[in-house]
């Protein structure tokens, strides 16, 4: 039989307190303690503090997850049917849309590149979402 004191082993033992424990259950709080000592010591050494809740993204990444067969196909077939329905706008009117969307240009960005006005830029990226719209809508 060991004598262990209990403030060693929990937190919320704000006194000594001396308890006589077989040799097992000593030994086997020892090894938990020296476990959990250096599991702080490898969170120190990689500076691994990061939180799930923190919003920085490691939440997504590691609940990220191979899609299925199915989630692929109607991923690709969402990917066809606005790629078709992008092809059906108007050249000028669809590298507009193209660059406002995909890109992130902005108006303005994209009325300086083309030398016309910002708000023609405006209308004709609205007006073509529109019909993009009205394109996929018919489609489905």
């Amino acid at each position: 039989m060991t004598t262990i004191n209990l403030h060693d082993f929990y937190y919320w033992y704000t006194q000594d307190e001396y308890m006589e424990v077989s040799d097992e259950v000593a030994g086997t709080l020892r090894a938990s303690v020296r476990s959990e000592a250096a599991y702080t010591e490898r969170v120190r050494y990689n500076r691994a503090y990061y939180s799930l809740d923190a919003n920085d993204g490691i939440e997504y990444s590691a609940c990220q997850h191979e899609l299925t067969p199915d989630e692929a196909l109607e991923l690709k077939e969402r990917f066809f049917h606005l790629w078709n329905a992008l092809n059906s706008l108007p050249e000028i009117q669809g590298r507009r849309v193209d660059a406002h969307i995909i890109l992130g240009m902005t108006y303005r960005e994209i009325a300086l590149a083309e030398g016309v006005d910002k708000s023609a830029v405006r209308r004709s990226i609205l007006s073509g979402i529109a019909q993009m719209k009205k394109y996929l809508r018919k489609r489905a």
